[in-house]
């Protein structure tokens, strides 16, 4: 991995952080699964043996997925579906290792299918109540959208609540970069 990249695209920045704690055979969700890559990411990190769950609320997510995965010859132990990521706890029986999110839109699809704030938050609180002991959320906000502050907002406001005995948070944001450029959480359950 380039670190010379780290300050140039922020996902070069939460994969390298994301690597060095994902094992083989983890169990992950990406809870906005989009165009697949961080379905595939997971899936490279956890190996054969390691279990992922992908939600999104659009076919096309899945359809984008599944074409990715099984070009990857990787599709094995994935469970796509097709329901919002606030409905994970009706899919999802066992302890989970990593969660993912990605908020915002699906990148070239359409802008108008956005994350939002309610369903955003409660499958927060969800992924809380599934992770392992030394699981990490890894929360990538976008919020450069209609909506997006909003949401950013109160996914701030529902982090800071959160008791620092149970869980470690820490926030990556870029100081000097306008048009609203993404934020980065990571939640430790301790």
């Amino acid at each position: 991995m380039n670190l010379n990249r780290l300050f140039d695209d922020f996902n070069v920045f939460y994969k390298f952080i994301l690597k060095s704690k994902i094992k083989e055979n983890d169990i992950c969700i990406d809870a906005t699964m989009g165009n697949g890559n961080d379905t595939l990411f997971l899936k490279q990190c956890i190996g054969m043996n390691g279990k992922v769950y992908a939600f999104d609320i659009q076919k096309q997510a899945l359809e984008n997925t599944k074409k990715v995965l099984e070009e990857a010859k990787l599709y094995n132990n994935v469970h796509l579906i097709n329901d919002g990521h606030e409905n994970m706890n009706e899919y999802i029986k066992e302890t989970i290792d990593f969660i993912i999110f990605n908020l915002g839109y699906l990148p070239k699809g359409d802008k108008n299918l956005i994350t939002k704030k309610e369903t955003t938050i409660k499958a927060i609180d969800e992924s809380l109540k599934l992770l392992k002991k030394k699981g990490i959320i890894c929360i990538m906000s976008y919020y450069g959208h209609e909506g997006g502050m909003d949401e950013k907002n109160s996914l701030i406001d529902f982090l800071e609540k959160l008791n620092y005995l149970e869980y470690n948070i820490i926030k990556f944001d870029f100081l000097n970069k306008k048009n609203s450029p993404p934020i980065l959480f990571l939640i430790e359950k301790k």
